[in-house]
């Protein structure tokens, strides 16, 4: 255990609860766990191309975290990043949020579905996998686009750079979905992915989640008057409250009931939080 009260502190989103203890006992062996998934997947890749008689690409082991809104994906995901990094070998791990593959608000806009930010049909799916593609090929120096959360929109000229790392985490809301058939499309993202999980809690613990970290950003980031949020910095608490309630129940309510709960049991690894914000059970897809 090398993780500090700090590091976890740095790491831990707003108003997420996680101690060093639970990192012990649920993080700690689930590294172990992907680090033995990550060596299998490895020995398999290498018998694969000695049996076609190809020179050995370096690819990267992609590990894919999904869930909800406010459910905690983020941390865990640095979390996770950071664990691995400190494996014996010292891999490079690499993260990349799904958000930066999210139309921009003024495509969103000229498409009328500014409302539905975050459902699948605002995702540039094509983009996506073209990224997938190209990193488990083996490609250097691929790009992702950068999300930025205070302008809720993608940043200009900006890139995030993968260039071949040993493990990639792919974490968003919607990284489980099978293939969009009707659009033609035949590949899913969680195609690409060597192991996934899924960050599973009640929704009434989710939404209580949701409106406690509402609440605090209007004190914090949305007080920025960059923030695209800035108009909610001046509601009373009980228009702030009834804002939150109300995005939670036409947003955030509708898209996990429909596109991401659903995907839950695709998952690899189920970790299933209890309301303090804790993992409570643990469930391994058996091979």
């Amino acid at each position: 255990m090398t993780l500090t009260e700090s590091d976890l502190f740095a790491m831990k989103g707003v108003n997420e609860q996680m101690t060093l203890s639970e990192v012990e006992q649920i993080y700690l062996p689930l590294t172990r766990l992907l680090s033995m998934y990550f060596e299998a997947t490895h020995r398999l890749r290498t018998a694969t191309h000695y049996f076609l008689g190809n020179p050995e690409a370096k690819l990267p082991f992609v590990l894919g975290i999904g869930g909800s809104v406010a459910v905690g994906k983020s941390t865990v995901s640095r979390v996770l990043q950071t664990l691995l990094s400190q494996l014996t070998e010292h891999p490079r791990v690499d993260l990349v949020t799904t958000d930066g593959f999210l139309y921009s608000n003024a495509v969103l806009e000229e498409r009328g579905i500014m409302h539905r930010k975050g459902f699948p049909e605002s995702y540039d799916v094509r983009r996506a996998l073209e990224f997938l593609i190209d990193v488990k090929s083996g490609k250097s120096h691929v790009t992702a686009p950068v999300y930025s959360h205070l302008t809720y929109d993608i940043v200009p000229d900006r890139v995030q750079e993968v260039n071949r790392p040993d493990i990639m985490i792919f974490e968003g809301l919607n990284v489980l979905q099978g293939p969009q058939r009707q659009q033609g499309r035949s590949l899913a993202v969680s195609d690409f992915f060597d192991f996934s999980i899924y960050i599973d809690a009640d929704a009434a613990d989710i939404e209580r989640w949701y409106i406690d970290r509402f609440m605090t950003l209007r004190e914090t980031v949305f007080a920025d008057l960059r923030s695209y949020f800035h108009k909610y910095s001046a509601l009373t608490d009980a228009e702030a409250l009834a804002t939150a309630r109300r995005i939670w129940r036409d947003v955030n309510y509708v898209n996990l009931k429909e596109n991401i709960e659903p995907t839950r049991e695709r998952a690899h690894l189920i970790l299933r939080k209890d309301p303090q914000h804790e993992i409570a059970s643990v469930w391994l897809r058996k091979l």
